[in-house]
């Protein structure tokens, strides 16, 4: 069980994210979404303890920052959307970092560790990019890269920025299937910030839109990707529809040439 309560953050003085209350059940799904600039990768932040903020986050009812940094590691895994990738690691020995939580000071790691790195690159289907360079591969890549290192930490909490950024519509769907059986399979509670809206209703529980640092709407999809909600919010042209599987699709509308 997260939950924030009253959380509020931002950089240098000025307020980003203010007065954020909500709670994710373990197990669940989580998505952000808001327009460029509300805050949603902050809040995502303040969750893995990397920017300050004022209010509480509290993992199965204890404060975040009373945990070491090793507790920490283990329960909390984090993709930023724009990640620094370091020089001369192959995909292999960057998603063997994830581990690092779980081996004893001064300890190497050993086949089981070499076996979840193995199945999570299987899964991101990167197995026959094991040995490449992190810098020779493309954007789409090194994104899959980054969630398999986190995937590989065994987190019981993914807060994942953006995920979906760089990939094409095949992969991206691959990994969210793949985060909601970790989900669904292993309890896994996930937080997730997303722009594409569809995306994100078809695959959380419970959406927050955030504009200007506050929350504007919160609850399931029905609900919050409203098109009249939306459009407000986004400053767009827009119709929301129901697909195939009863969730709402959003599409957007080309402004009539006069």
């Amino acid at each position: 069980m997260l939950e924030l309560r009253d959380v509020s953050a931002g950089y240098r003085g000025k307020t980003v994210v203010s007065g954020v209350s909500v709670s994710i059940p373990r197990g669940s799904w989580l998505a952000i979404i808001g327009p460029n600039g509300a805050g949603k990768s902050t809040l995502l932040k303040s969750i893995a303890g990397l920017v300050s903020y004022s209010g509480s986050v509290l993992l199965d009812g204890r404060p975040v920052q009373d945990l070491s940094a090793r507790e920490r590691a283990q329960a909390l895994g984090y993709a930023p959307q724009v990640p620094l990738l370091p020089e001369g690691l192959s995909v292999t020995s960057y998603a063997l970092l994830g581990r690092t939580p779980h081996l004893g000071t001064l300890s190497r790691e050993g086949p089981h560790d070499l076996a979840v790195v193995d199945q999570v690159l299987a899964r991101l289907d990167l197995s026959s990019l094991a040995g490449r360079l992190l810098r020779t591969l493309s954007g789409g890549e090194r994104q899959r890269a980054v969630l398999a290192r986190v995937l590989a930490q065994q987190a019981g909490v993914l807060l994942l920025d953006e995920p979906t950024t760089g990939l094409d519509i095949g992969h991206a769907q691959a990994l969210l299937d793949l985060v909601d059986r970790l989900r669904t399979e292993d309890g896994t509670t996930v937080i997730s910030t997303l722009h594409d809206l569809t995306l994100a209703g078809q695959y959380a529980d419970r959406l927050l839109l955030l504009d200007r640092g506050t929350v504007v709407a919160s609850g399931d999809a029905s609900s919050v990707l409203d098109a009249s909600v939306l459009a407000q919010h986004y400053c767009a042209r827009l119709v929301v529809m129901e697909g195939p599987d009863g969730k709402p699709v959003v599409v957007p509308k080309r402004r009539p040439i006069e």
